[in-house]
């Protein structure tokens, strides 16, 4: 460990001594930490830093000036459709997509490094339970897709096949995912393709550009955004372990999404067939003000643009057609070869550029005494982990139905929304909307007949509660074997079980 003196000298390179202001009257231990956490910084890494920080949050907020005519939508041929393609190409790019699978060379990587602070919650996200009749977390539902996933891919083809699951989280998160994997015996996945590693975090910034002291003993740090995913990647051999293990190609996605589709064939034999090194999945955007990003062109390359940047007028263009000109939102849900994050993580990361956080942040005052401010007062860099797209020399889009695939989890249940309540009606609609298509009746508490209503207006709950595991089906495939021409009451929970029962 180093000395004081030698992280005093470090710090006054760059001009955060402030930062040992408590350190003479720490006890051992936690004197012994700071310096530890202290000496990791590199000083003039450190000092550019909190230079940046100061430097970007004095930028005005909102478009840049020029953005309007440096903007234009993706070019058709770079757009594909989940909703809008013949069913024979969408077979084709299933088809092609398990054809990966089975070969093993699919991966997914799950971005879960934030906490859940906004949901109300101190655990991370991935932990927590939406109120499904089976109480299934995040996790557990992924970790069951994977399976499933498999499961079919092996069946088309006749072998047995694994898809790694990569699972990104930070010094908040690592900790009670791991413990929580091991208490759920990791959802019958193999320990071995269960692979967690950790981001980077960079130190909160106040306005005057002063690394901020949460404790007297701990520096305010934050991970580095999903962005840090590229310097993960090398801190932590992820890619060497990738190519060991045969993958060629990673689909990366935040754990927040109930609807999320892990190793999408379709998706992924979309990019494959089209020769992409990276892809994004998009939804059309539900209005023109909705706060998402839009994935477009920003002179002549692909990229992300905020919901805060683009201009009322451009987000209200339409085009011949009359949906919205810029329509295609972002979901964070992205398709990656493997030699294209090496590109990333070997040459461009460097490149990428910050982005401003306005926080509260808890510190300590000038006296030491802890302060829970009311109001913002410092600055959380972070990286995108979209940033990357301009450096793909092949990028496609691929739109998705939103009501299929996308409702993220995002805030507590005093928010109207993006709350659990939405997100657990998304998912039981969904499952709802799957068994009256392979021929379910259902029946209320009387032994009557529910009313079929496969579409129903935002907010409003299925007529019946109907769950279906994942390990029984991925994405509404094979249900009429258990539910054609049959009634159930409410609420009715098919796992497998239940599966094995109806069979019988």
């Amino acid at each position: 460990m180093a000395s004081e003196r030698a992280v005093r000298a470090r710090l006054q390179r760059a001009g955060q001594e402030h930062l040992l202001r408590f350190c003479a009257e720490l006890a051992p231990g936690p004197r012994a930490a700071l310096l530890a956490e202290l000496g990791a910084l590199e000083p003039e890494a450190l000092r550019e830093h909190c230079r940046r920080a100061a430097a970007a949050c004095a930028h005005p907020p909102g478009p840049p000036p020029d953005l309007a005519a440096r903007l234009r939508p993706l070019p058709p041929e770079c757009v594909g459709s989940a909703s809008r393609c013949d069913p024979e190409t969408r077979l084709l790019w299933e088809e092609e997509g398990f054809r990966q699978i089975a070969l093993n060379k699919v991966a997914v990587l799950l971005l879960a490094g934030g906490q859940g602070t906004r949901l109300g919650v101190t655990y991370p996200k991935g932990m927590y339970q939406v109120g499904l009749p089976s109480q299934k977390s995040l996790y557990q539902l992924q970790a069951e897709r994977i399976q499933r996933v498999e499961q079919l891919a092996g069946e088309r083809h006749g072998t047995r096949c694994t898809i790694p699951w990569y699972i990104m989280t930070s010094e908040f998160t690592l900790g009670p995912t791991a413990t929580f994997f091991q208490e759920h015996d990791f959802f019958h996945l193999d320990p071995n393709n269960v692979i967690m590693f950790e981001q980077r975090m960079l130190p909160a910034v106040n306005f005057d550009g002063r690394a901020i002291l949460e404790q007297k003993h701990k520096v305010a740090m934050a991970p580095d955004g999903n962005g840090g995913l590229y310097c993960a990647l090398s801190d932590h051999q992820i890619l060497d372990d990738m190519e060991r293990r045969g993958v060629e190609f990673v689909h990366v996605y935040c754990v927040d999404n109930i609807l999320v589709r892990l190793a999408d064939p379709v998706f992924i034999g979309f990019c494959v067939l089209r020769g992409a090194d990276c892809g994004a999945k998009v939804v059309e955007k539900a209005y023109p003000e909705e706060p998402v990003g839009v994935v477009c062109q920003v002179d002549g390359v692909p990229q992300v643009v905020e919901y805060s940047e683009v201009s009322p007028e451009t987000a209200q263009l339409r085009g011949p057609d009359g949906h919205l000109l810029y329509s295609l939102g972002n979901i964070c849900n992205h398709f990656f070869t493997r030699g294209f994050l090496q590109m990333v993580s070997s040459e461009f990361e460097p490149l990428l550029k910050p982005h401003v956080a306005v926080k509260k942040v808890p510190y300590v005052d000038e006296e030491g005494n802890p302060v829970k401010p009311i109001k913002p007062n410092g600055i959380k860099m972070e990286k995108f982990v979209f940033d990357v797209f301009p450096f793909a020399k092949s990028f496609v889009a691929f739109e998705v139905s939103r009501e299929e695939e996308f409702s993220p989890l995002k805030n507590a249940a005093s928010d109207a929304r993006d709350n659990p309540a939405m997100t657990r009606r998304a998912l039981l609609m969904q499952h709802y909307r799957w068994a009256l298509q392979a021929g379910a009746h259902f029946l209320d508490a009387c032994g009557a007949r529910l009313p079929e209503l496969p579409s129903l207006p935002d907010g409003t709950e299925p007529p019946a509660i109907c769950e279906i595991s994942p390990l029984v089906s991925y994405a509404g495939e094979g249900l009429e074997m258990y539910l054609q021409g049959r009634e159930f009451r409410s609420p009715f929970i098919l796992d497998e079980n239940q599966a094995r029962a109806l069979q019988a």
